[in-house]
């Protein structure tokens, strides 16, 4: 069993950890492949079911394995998204019919499932934030190599896109901002507030999350030249999914 050197002075399960991540990040182990299991880790360290569970459970917890229920733990190596928040939003983007999730991808397949646009009664935030109390509600699921990575729920002011292709499945070119701006209303500034927190069960459910998985939640409102604010829309991430990145002068 090929293993690489790790500290002595760590608890056995990280030290096990170790070892498992850099056959991973070595390739020896790839995407796909299944994990040693609990019975052979307690064979081959002479350690209790619990250390086993907890030396998996540490690789699960980082993304790099996945537990499949009644099979064991795999491997599961995904290059992390970049999400560029400055260059996914520029009116560069979208302004030429370019869907901003291309500049996220880069090149890689992705695609959006799970889409419902409705009209609602707004919640008190999402009506403090657009001034309004009713709202046309996009909903949808975005993978990125048949992996799921994102939720998003975008709210708009009922007003300003009733009857336009935002409350249709499909946006058209350059997508809602690109309406947008066809309604006069086109965005010019945004602010974002990011923040971490556990998933609730139907989004560990939509986005396949292993259990001790964290997410990220990205509240974004889009601002047109004037003020006014044109969109709400929360996101929520895989953590193990995505790298951020914000540039700023200093």
């Amino acid at each position: 069993m090929s293993e690489s050197p790790v500290p002595h002075d760590l608890p056995i399960y990280r030290r096990i950890a170790d070892g498992l991540r850099a056959r991973i990040l070595s390739g020896e182990l790839r995407d796909g492949d299944r994990l040693p299991g609990e019975n052979a880790l307690m064979a081959d360290y002479s350690i209790a079911r619990a250390t086993a569970r907890q030396a998996l459970a540490v690789l699960i917890n980082e993304g790099l394995a996945v537990p499949k229920r009644g099979s064991g733990v795999y491997v599961r190596l995904f290059k992390p998204i970049r999400r560029h928040g400055s260059r996914r939003l520029s009116r560069e983007q979208w302004g030429e019919g370019n869907a901003i999730w291309d500049a996220d991808a880069r090149g890689r397949p992705f695609s959006v499932d799970e889409v419902e646009v409705v009209r609602e009664r707004a919640s008190d935030e999402v009506a403090r934030v657009l001034d309004g109390a009713e709202v046309w509600v996009r909903r949808r699921r975005y993978s990125v190599d048949g992996r799921p990575v994102q939720l998003a729920t975008s709210f708009f002011p009922a007003e300003l896109v009733e009857n336009s292709a935002i409350t249709a499945s499909d946006t058209g070119p350059g997508g809602v901002y690109a309406r947008l701006s066809d309604l006069g209303a086109a965005p010019a500034h945004f602010t974002e507030e990011v923040r971490a927190r556990m998933p609730g069960p139907r989004e560990s459910d939509l986005l396949g999350l292993p259990g001790g998985t964290p997410v990220i939640v990205i509240a974004r409102t889009a601002y047109t030249a004037g003020g006014r604010p044109v969109e709400y829309n929360e996101m929520v991430l895989d953590s193990a999914a995505y790298v951020l990145q914000y540039d700023f002068d200093a």
